[in-house]
């Protein structure tokens, strides 16, 4: 088999590249360079905001690079193309794919292809979205199942590539195994890790033409980026001191079982 990937350029769009590039099956790899991994607190917020703002976003990068060590690039010898947002849907990017040999795209933390792109990709073309679908996607989707105290919910969704944003049939969804003393990054990170363990095991075990896609049944919830602000660190950090999976745990918190999608 081979594979096309498109990725972002965080340690853990990197850590997926370079598990899979490792069994040999990565023929091309278009990468698109993400924003700054620690933004800029917003202006105004209040003192408590503003702290936890810092903290969330520094949390997320020690966790990242603690998960994620030595995945700061590429460790193989791919046919690379870097692109930025702006480039990202260009005619320069869609003759590049063209001209690549593939069975398998894999499209993974890139912003929304267009659908020219879509048009010269394989009739097997996946999307990782971290979430699980339907009742998280969109942007954020792995802190909502914190802010809902459901922290099993906080899993990833191998889906069908299509136009519509995290709505494809799915493939196969993945969560982490919890344990005490992770915190929400913590949860996040090792969510990528199993999905990038999952995939592995799928495409090597199991031929395309034999891939199910499961519908997604019911609406679920998109949760767009302005649905998150600062204020909402409170409850994790203020609240809880995140520690969310503790609790839960201990069996302090009600524990409902998302209904997973398995192709393994």
């Amino acid at each position: 088999m081979k594979v096309l990937l498109l990725t972002g350029s965080h340690p853990r769009h990197l850590y997926l590249v370079n598990q899979l590039a490792k069994l040999g099956i990565v023929t091309a790899h278009v990468i698109e360079k993400r924003g700054a991994f620690i933004p800029q607190p917003p202006a105004n917020l209040e003192e408590l905001d503003h702290k936890n703002f810092i903290r969330h976003f520094a949390d997320r990068d020690e966790a990242e690079h603690r998960h994620f060590k030595g995945n700061n690039q590429v460790n193989y010898e791919i046919p690379t193309l870097d692109v930025s947002l702006a480039t990202l849907n260009s005619s320069e990017t869609i003759e590049w794919v063209k001209n690549q040999t593939f069975d398998l795209a894999i499209s993974y933390g890139v912003h929304k292809l267009s659908d020219e792109l879509l048009e010269v990709m394989p009739a097997h073309s996946w999307n990782i979205h971290g979430g699980l679908s339907p009742w998280y996607k969109g942007n954020t989707t792995l802190f909502w199942p914190f802010f809902m105290l459901r922290p099993n919910w906080a899993g990833m969704t191998i889906h069908r590539l299509t136009a519509r944003l995290d709505a494809g049939e799915i493939i196969h969804q993945s969560v982490p195994q919890l344990a005490y003393g992770d915190g929400l990054h913590d949860v996040a990170s090792k969510a990528v890790i199993q999905v990038a363990k999952d995939l592995e095991t799928i495409i090597q075990n199991i031929s395309l033409e034999n891939i199910q896609y499961i519908p997604q049944k019911g609406n679920g919830k998109l949760w767009i980026g302005t649905d998150w602000m600062p204020q909402h660190l409170r409850f994790v950090y203020n609240v809880y001191n995140n520690d969310i999976v503790d609790q839960f745990l201990d069996g302090k918190l009600p524990k409902v079982e998302p209904p997973i999608i398995s192709a393994l």
